[in-house]
């Protein structure tokens, strides 16, 4: 089966824009009422919103690609829901959850497809910044629609250096136990002067705005643990497309499917032979104060 992917990215582009962003817009700020997703003691949340959108966007696409599989994080069973080879759309009705529920405009839809476990399409939609970003493999970035000269962008940001760089960090839902810890641990590590001692850290409240941020050229990494195929997998696409690169939070992880539940993701750079990135990755790892591990 040959699938026309450009196609794809221009149908969840007209999906995001015309029907699930108005939603998101609209209702930010209004859900005084929540449920806690993952106990008491965290903070993950969700709303009647997000599984609105979930199932506006799952009967859109049913519709449309009836023969592609469908994992949305509404839906997501644990143990139960896998990710398979065959086409798929990896979907997060409402990435940044808390930012929608507190009216920070930093809410998006996230939509992806994978095939063969690999993202392929990827388009993020900000309706309160109005920003759409969208790719294709293949088919380089898109924001609004026009054509993204990334390659101008990353010579313009000069090598990947750790001390020079501002890294997204957010320290996630659970606020406990070993992996709270590391998270800890890490990001005093990261901006001790005697450490990594990077120019700041940015915590954006959204795991694909923030892989949108570091394509665009405004952040020059991401990393977390927790996070889900849904909350990576348009941002993987689009960064791709650029020239970025995803791999592990925890050393030594240079491989990691999309489910991997811990991310590093890197910018691209000027330096063709990747030798800046690998450089920035492995110094990265060095301050990385223990291990993340997710069930």
């Amino acid at each position: 089966m040959t699938i026309d992917l450009r196609y794809v990215e221009d149908y969840l582009c007209d999906l995001a824009l015309n029907k699930v962003g108005p939603i998101i817009k609209t209702k930010a700020g209004t859900q005084s009422e929540y449920d806690l997703k993952t106990g008491s003691r965290q903070v993950d949340i969700v709303t009647a919103i997000d599984k609105q959108v979930e199932k506006l966007i799952w009967d859109s696409l049913k519709d449309e690609f009836p023969n592609f599989k469908f994992v949305g994080e509404e839906g997501y069973i644990k143990d139960v829901t896998k990710i398979t080879n065959e086409p798929t759309f990896i979907v997060d009705p409402i990435d940044g959850t808390t930012n929608f529920v507190h009216d920070f405009p930093f809410s998006c839809t996230s939509m992806g497809l994978t095939i063969n476990k690999v993202p392929v399409v990827g388009v993020i939609f900000n309706p309160h910044l109005n920003l759409l970003i969208s790719s294709s493999k293949g088919n380089g970035v898109r924001v609004n629609g026009e054509e993204h000269d990334f390659k101008s962008k990353i010579q313009s940001m000069g090598p990947l250096i750790i001390n020079k760089s501002i890294v997204a960090l957010q320290p996630g839902s659970a606020r406990e136990g070993n992996n709270f810890k590391t998270k800890m641990k890490t990001y005093e590590n990261l901006l001790s002067a005697d450490g990594g001692f990077v120019h700041g850290f940015r915590n954006l409240g959204s795991s694909a705005m923030s892989l949108a941020y570091i394509a665009l050229g405004y952040l020059d990494s991401y990393w977390d643990g927790g996070c889900y195929s849904w909350d990576v997998c348009a941002g993987w696409c689009i960064l791709n497309e650029t020239g970025g690169r995803i791999v592990g939070a925890n050393p030594n992880e240079w491989d990691i499917p999309v489910d991997n539940r811990t991310y590093f993701a890197v910018r691209g750079t000027p330096d063709s032979t990747k030798k800046d990135q690998e450089k920035y990755i492995e110094d990265f790892w060095n301050n990385v104060g223990g291990v993340l591990k997710y069930d």
